[in-house]
């Protein structure tokens, strides 16, 4: 009697085990690096929030200064690769959970990381191209 049991601890039917299907146990190192970008951008954010508005005022010349300085450049550096890389990571949980099928969630995903991968440097090389 106590046998019959033991056979019945999982909650995954016979035809799921047959199948293979379930967890691919990758989740959480995707999991693991939303958390730590976005707690290394809440600082980033922060500075740059301020920053922003201290250059509110500022004319050109002074913002292009202002990125000019190596601390700067390298906190906004920093801040756009943190930023587009915690975009595409969120927008591709977004798509693997709501996309029905799979040529539009592979299409999506691929699509997202070329945009944000482009956008990232087209902002790094304007950031370098000014400061260095």
């Amino acid at each position: 009697m106590a046998n019959e049991y033991a056979e019945n601890t999982t909650l995954r039917s016979p035809l799921g085990r047959v199948r293979g299907l379930g967890s691919a146990k990758g989740g959480t190192h995707h999991w693991w690096m939303q958390r730590v970008t976005s707690m290394a951008l809440l600082p980033l954010m922060l500075w740059f929030a301020l920053s922003a508005a201290s250059l509110a005022g500022a004319s050109y010349a002074e913002t292009v200064a202002w990125i000019g300085r190596p601390w700067n450049a390298v906190l906004l550096l920093a801040t756009i690769a943190l930023a587009f890389h915690h975009t595409a990571a969120g927008i591709q949980v977004i798509l693997e959970d709501y996309a029905n099928q799979e040529w539009v969630k592979m299409g999506g995903i691929l699509a997202i990381k070329a945009i944000c991968w482009l956008l990232a440097l087209a902002s790094a090389l304007a950031v370098l191209r000014i400061a260095v």
